[in-house]
């Protein structure tokens, strides 16, 4: 094994062969996902109810750097099973696409003169960041989309933002270790072989020793039977 890297540890079907597939990542169960579909459809309302309808590519740009966050963060980590390239590479995305929405938000909050709670209303910004803490699934968030205000609602997806992002950036790094330490496909399948051939020598190498047994046995058997021809055809014990 190379120098700094750890054992690959492998995946097993039912039959114990081994495979070369990562563990698969639920994303479905990851709070930064889920933090990425309130913000698809917190932003979907946020443009529907304060940007123009027509004539503004703003509203295209908001939407589709949503989605894109929400997407590529699904297809990162299905990807992910085969190659740690790929994944971190729409994960990337996923993070680009986060940074774009928080900068559209934040424009629109200079634009039109509105602060932003993190550095001009702390106590706001505190509330809701505990709230955005202890809430990731967009039930709790939409009976609010049709009664916050332009400032509460960009003000709520700029701090959703800077959560995606940091938890983003945990989980690349995590992703980049496990690479650097286990290696890629290639070696994963190079230890699913290695693995698979160790198994089946061990396999052989008891079948041969359960065989030499037998073969003892037998041998011992035949010694037995030789001595009792030799000596009469009485058995042990026989009156004969």
């Amino acid at each position: 094994m190379e120098e700094g890297k750890k054992k690959i540890e492998l995946q097993r079907y039912d039959d114990g062969l081994p495979s070369t597939l990562r563990k698969p990542t639920v994303y479905h169960t990851l709070h930064f996902y889920r933090k990425s579909e309130v913000l698809v459809q917190l932003t979907k309302r946020f443009c529907e109810r304060f940007l123009p309808r027509y004539g503004d590519r703003t509203v295209d740009q908001m939407v589709q750097a949503a989605r894109s966050i929400k997407q590529n963060i699904a297809e990162g980590c299905t990807d992910g099973q085969t190659s740690t390239e790929t994944e971190l590479k729409l994960l990337g995305v996923a993070r680009g696409s986060n940074k774009e929405l928080l900068e559209d938000y934040q424009d629109y909050l200079t634009h039109h003169h509105i602060a932003e709670w993190a550095t001009g209303n702390k106590e706001r910004f505190d509330r809701l960041r505990t709230f955005a803490k202890k809430h990731s699934d967009v039930e709790a968030y939409m009976p609010f989309f049709d009664r916050w205000s332009d400032e509460e609602m960009a003000n709520c997806a700029i701090c959703l933002c800077h959560m995606v992002d940091r938890a983003l950036c945990s989980f690349i790094a995590r992703k980049d270790r496990e690479f650097v330490e286990q290696g890629g496909i290639r070696e994963r399948m190079t230890a699913a072989r290695l693995d698979h051939r160790r198994t089946q020598k061990e396999t052989i190498e008891r079948q041969q020793e359960e065989i030499d047994r037998l073969r003892a046995e037998v041998a011992s058997l035949r010694g037995e039977l030789a001595a009792l021809k030799a000596g009469g055809t009485g058995m042990p014990g026989s009156t004969e």
